[in-house]
């Protein structure tokens, strides 16, 4: 339950046609109430291009400017423009892609558009491989993970693009990760990305998939909360590529093995695998830390 302090608003109707328990939605949700009704959002081929319903209906209550899988960046990019040319510096415009259009084949057009730190928020709803395709594996899914694409024995060899860090490494205002298992946190990320007007603001949302994951659909925040008290997801900001602020530091984290085996699409790893990953999930954990940690003062000379 979100606290009754937090905003209330709903801007999308009930009749989407997401999968029952999907995370996308709940993410979309919870967005929308945090950047209120002057919001535009600009949504490439993705689930949410589907979720939404088909012209002329719509289950969300802003304008929707739907455009090429490529190109969230670039639209985005054209529609602030044209916004400003007619003197509307109020309305937010959100570039909403899944992980396909932001880690693979939207790349280019993000990375362009936030390197001319174009006055928008990107945002990355994260379910870990082509949902809406078929469930095929992108960049972003994790190391381990069994998909349509890395069936049987030849489950996915290599690790997850660290899509924050790339985005931070362009020195844009404002990254961070939101989770729909912490929903405080994330409206809280939302408003503060909508009022840094002026630059490109990233967000990297963890979306939990039933369908695509093999759990059921009434786990979707469980699992979501899991990823983070593992460690798997960690919550953080950076703000202008160098400034680190973790905001869930757990002395006590849950073994990555209880949030990979419940899930179906890790059911096959051994306990060696097991090993692995937690030894991966601890490296990228300590990185996290040292960068977030306070510099030393300077030596009393």
């Amino acid at each position: 339950m979100i606290h009754s302090a937090l905003p209330q608003t709903d801007y999308m109707s009930p009749g989407h046609v997401g999968c029952p328990g999907c995370g996308a939605t709940v993410a979309m949700k919870f967005a929308l109430r945090a950047l209120g009704e002057k919001t535009m959002m600009v949504i490439p081929a993705c689930c949410w291009a589907i979720i939404a319903g088909s012209y002329p209906q719509s289950s969300l209550r802003v304008p929707v400017l739907h455009t090429a899988f490529a190109t969230a960046g670039a639209a985005a990019s054209g529609l602030r423009a044209a916004l400003d040319m007619r003197g509307d510096a109020e309305t937010t415009v959100v570039a909403w892609a899944g992980d396909g259009g932001t880690f693979d084949i939207g790349f280019q057009a993000l990375s362009g558009a936030v390197e001319r730190n174009e006055d928008f928020i990107y945002v990355c709803y994260d379910n870990e491989a082509y949902m809406n395709t078929g469930v095929q594996r992108s960049s972003s899914t994790p190391f381990g993970t069994r998909t349509t694409t890395t069936p049987g024995t030849s489950w996915k060899q290599t690790r997850k693009k660290n899509i924050v860090e790339v985005l931070a490494a362009h020195r844009i205002p404002y990254a961070a990760t939101a989770s729909i298992a912490f929903p405080e946190d994330m409206i809280r990320k939302f408003q503060r990305a909508r009022d840094l007007k002026g630059g490109s603001r990233f967000i990297h949302v963890y979306a939990t998939c039933p369908t695509g994951w093999r759990v059921p659909t009434d786990q979707c925040i469980k699992i979501a909360r899991l990823a983070v008290q593992s460690r798997v997801f960690p919550l953080y900001e950076v703000e202008d590529g160098v400034r680190y602020t973790l905001n869930y530091d757990s002395s006590s984290p849950r073994p990555a093995k209880d949030y990979l085996s419940v899930q179906g699409r890790f059911r096959h790893l051994s306990e060696s695998d097991h090993e692995d990953i937690q030894s991966m999930v601890d490296d990228d954990w300590m990185l996290l830390k040292r960068k977030a940690a306070p510099a030393p003062s300077e030596a009393c000379a």
